[in-house]
């Protein structure tokens, strides 16, 4: 197997598994707390495919999706490239109205195929260039894309643990 067999694998298995977690919610199960200072289902995912959309973006240099193709009216939410949900205050977070399930999984997969996209412009040496920023040692792209994936499925994964809390212990995801 590729590099680059496995780096779509692994993005594309996100709005796989977004979308059985989505199944036969309600936005009103979207919305859910199980606190007042937790992140809800819809929350969860949205919030992790703009950090996606986003970082891609920046190392693609497109423009978001979220923003090219019309997403954050689809979300309600102002065009505003740096509205990812990082530093949302729970209030901010409890204050999110999820959109239709649809919507939801429309954008996961809006964002996935982007990244697709994006990756098979790369070639082997693309992965090694290092990136600027405050970190020692500075990290590759190829880093930076593995980092970007985990980010994804960890959102992914905590909004099934929010789901499994909703339904109760008989919910799986498979």
């Amino acid at each position: 197997m590729e590099w680059l067999d496995i780096l779509i694998d692994g993005y594309s298995r996100v709005p796989d598994y977004l979308g059985r977690i989505f199944s036969g919610l309600s936005r009103e199960d979207l919305a859910w707390l199980p606190t007042r200072d937790t992140n809800p289902i819809g929350w969860l995912a949205w919030h992790g495919m703009r950090g996606q959309d986003a970082q891609i973006g920046d190392l693609a240099g497109s423009e978001q999706v979220y923003l090219k193709d019309g997403w954050a009216a689809k979300f309600n939410r102002p065009a505003d490239g740096g509205d990812t949900g990082f530093g949302d205050t729970p209030e901010q977070v409890a204050a999110f109205k999820p959109p239709d399930a649809s919507v939801l999984l429309g954008y996961a997969e809006a964002t996935t195929q982007r990244t697709i996209e994006y990756l098979k412009t790369l070639t082997s040496e693309d992965l090694d260039r290092e990136l600027g920023g405050p970190w020692t040692p500075p990290p590759t792209v190829g880093v930076r894309l593995v980092s970007i994936m985990e980010d994804s499925m960890i959102h992914a994964g905590q909004a099934a643990y929010v789901r499994g809390l909703r339904e109760g212990k008989g919910w799986q995801p498979y």
